[in-house]
């Protein structure tokens, strides 16, 4: 449910970040392997085994495959597999939250990683950076499945309220290579 409320309608300040040129975290990781294992460590664990969670607090490290994200604090939804112990879920990430792969990094409030569709979340004040090009706004959403990134000005899919601190908008720096002889 959490999701569809996430990932609803795109607000008309949604912007396709694939289409900018060159690859995008998204594309980076449209090949990323959800079923890897998923490796984390923290300062504290708190185990609600009848809710099937776990809340990780405390400098948190989450790594799979080529990816990484760091936190404040994260919750595992879990479900527990018959023999083979427990089948990741969801993650879902809060506080200073940073995602990265090898080229790229994104930064928010709040990431959540839905490893069944395989799509992270991130909202609040999301900034993505790919070498010294930089995008800004209130969510974003890739989706690991198509190498698709869609970021939106406002958290919650161009609807006033909550923004990445841009008015609302995207907003965008990207670097031209510098060409020889002229203009």
């Amino acid at each position: 449910m959490m999701n569809r409320i996430l990932l609803g309608a795109m607000g008309a300040g949604a912007v396709v970040l694939s289409a900018l040129g060159g690859p995008v975290l998204a594309q980076a990781l449209k090949n990323h392997n959800a079923n890897a294992p998923v490796d984390v460590e923290a300062d504290r664990i708190e185990v609600q085994d009848r809710a099937d969670r776990a809340v990780f607090s405390g400098n948190v490290k989450v790594r799979q495959a080529g990816l990484a994200l760091d936190a404040a604090r994260l919750t595992v939804a879990y479900a527990s597999s018959s023999g083979s112990g427990l089948d990741i879920q969801r993650l879902d990430a809060s506080g200073g939250v940073v995602v990265r792969s090898a080229s790229e990094t994104a930064r928010g409030s709040v990431a959540i990683y839905d490893l069944n569709r395989r799509i992270i979340t991130m909202v609040g004040g999301v900034t993505l950076e790919q070498g010294r090009n930089q995008l800004r706004g209130g969510r974003l959403v890739i989706d690991l499945n198509s190498g698709r990134s869609v970021m939106d000005g406002s958290a919650v899919g161009g609807a006033s309220g909550v923004s990445g601190g841009t008015g609302g908008r995207v907003t965008g720096r990207f670097t031209v290579p510098e060409r020889k002889g002229g203009n």
